[in-house]
């Protein structure tokens, strides 16, 4: 198996694989808005034997804080056929998307997900930062990872995703 970049003869296996691993078409319309707004995006692929298995996103995101905002990434969605479902593809996924991150100069990455999912590659609940999301959800299904030691600290505020995600 490799991960590579997404390419554009990829589009619509990136739609099929989300439209299967989610049951439905929010994630696959949400990955075309971000790309047709030109957002910068990582977005990777699982593939072996020229056959897509996987696909994880990385947009850019903000905290917005009092004294000052600062750029992160957002991981999502992330999504695996589900005839490939655990067998460490998920896992390969974040693993390189978290190191484009950081050769991308990100300092941190926030996650809305499983919380016994992502804890496993060091994400923790986003509250013991005293950062939020600006989306009603649960505080163990939001969390973030530091990817530079010290680039959250004295950040307190709020996560801003792109508006293309008020539209899922």
């Amino acid at each position: 198996m490799i991960i590579r970049d997404e390419c554009q003869n990829d589009f619509d296996k990136i739609g099929y694989i989300n439209r299967m691993a989610f049951r439905g078409e929010e994630e696959g319309k949400l990955i075309n808005k971000l790309r047709g707004e030109g957002v910068g995006l990582i977005s990777l692929v699982a593939e072996e034997r020229n056959n897509l298995m996987g696909h994880i996103l990385f947009s850019p995101a903000s905290i917005k804080a009092k004294e000052k905002s600062i750029e992160i990434a957002a991981l999502g969605p992330m999504a695996v056929l589900p005839s490939f479902q655990r067998q460490g593809i998920g896992s390969a996924l974040i693993h390189e998307g978290i190191n484009r991150c950081i050769k991308a100069g990100y300092g941190a990455i926030a996650v809305l997900g499983h919380p016994e999912y992502y804890p496993k590659f060091g994400f923790i609940p986003s509250v013991k930062y005293g950062i939020s999301c600006e989306y009603d959800v649960p505080e163990e299904v939001f969390m973030i990872l530091e990817l530079k030691k010290g680039s959250l600290h004295g950040i307190k505020g709020v996560v801003k995703y792109h508006k293309a995600f008020d539209e899922v």
